[in-house]
């Protein structure tokens, strides 16, 4: 089972006289990525809630955003000292100005910032257990989104890999020709040293196989088939592995380019820029698998 990062949840609830909002986005992030903004009457719980996130979500961008509204009018708060500050302040350099305009300060005075707040209270303990309860309910929908949009990658990813695989059994049909190629333009080359008496022809045909057995591939196929199987066993696992399968993509991608490079035959690189284009896509994938 693999999960993609992108994720969302949406939880609201009742209590008393309130109606909480509590939404949670969640993109790919290589690390725990939290971006919180929590309202003053919750504030001093983030780290209780930064915990909860951390352990439901694993890793990813993730946004929370809380709201609160009320049924019963709100109390307004004035606060008088910064209200006398703001007055005295603007009345002075009224007079200092000689001001004759009939500037209402005291208005000016009520529009000015923090003069008046709501009043909010900050959560009790059972308060705290009731949005505790459907943070966890939130965490619930984002993994569920998240195994939905995983599901869909997998099946992207799956045949991406299969199709790796029938690449590399296409290339079995060009390797016979490809070596008798190869040893072909070799004899050509040298042919004309191999008429010196002077030439170890013992030496020299050992010196060609073991040339033409660095131009083996057969190691190259058998450890990428082996790479492809791992993917595959990888990705049914029950925890998602998204870094897992990024070190064996990395691999993979490793065996693709010594095939391309050893090779020497055109259609076996067609076969091999084809891989590399669906290992590719692949990778674009895994960027967003947790």
């Amino acid at each position: 089972m693999i999960k993609s990062m992108t994720g969302f949840g949406r939880q609201t609830y009742q209590y008393n006289d309130k109606t909480i909002s509590i939404e949670l986005r969640t993109l790919n992030s290589k690390l725990f990525d939290l971006n919180l903004k929590t309202p003053a009457f919750i504030r001093e719980r983030d780290t209780e809630i930064r915990n909860i996130l951390s352990s439901q979500l694993e890793r990813g961008k993730i946004e929370l955003f809380i709201t609160q509204e009320s049924s019963s009018a709100n109390t307004l708060n004035i606060n008088k000292s910064l209200f006398e500050s703001y007055y005295n302040e603007l009345k002075s350099m009224s007079d200092s100005l000689e001001n004759n305009s009939e500037t209402d300060i005291f208005s000016l005075v009520l529009r000015m910032p923090d003069v008046f707040s709501k009043e909010q209270n900050a959560m009790n303990e059972e308060d705290w257990k009731m949005f505790e309860k459907n943070l966890f309910l939130a965490c619930n929908q984002v993994n569920e989104f998240r195994q939905t949009e995983g599901s869909i990658l997998k099946e992207k990813l799956m045949e991406n890999i299969t199709q790796i695989g029938l690449f590399l059994t296409q290339i079995t049909p060009f390797e016979a020709q490809r070596i008798k190629t190869v040893r072909d333009r070799l004899s050509k080359h040298v042919e004309q040293f191999l008429s010196d008496a002077q030439i170890d022809k013992n030496r020299f045909e050992q010196e060609m196989i073991f040339y033409l057995e660095k131009l083996d591939i057969t190691e190259e196929k058998v450890r990428l088939k082996k790479h492809l199987d791992f993917f595959v066993e990888s990705i049914n696992e029950s925890k998602s592995n998204g870094k897992k399968l990024g070190f064996v993509a990395q691999e993979i991608g490793r065996e693709i380019n010594t095939l391309g490079s050893k090779a020497n035959d055109f259609e076996i690189q067609q076969l091999v820029v084809k891989m590399k284009d669906e290992l590719e896509q692949i990778k674009e994938q895994l960027g967003n698998i947790l």
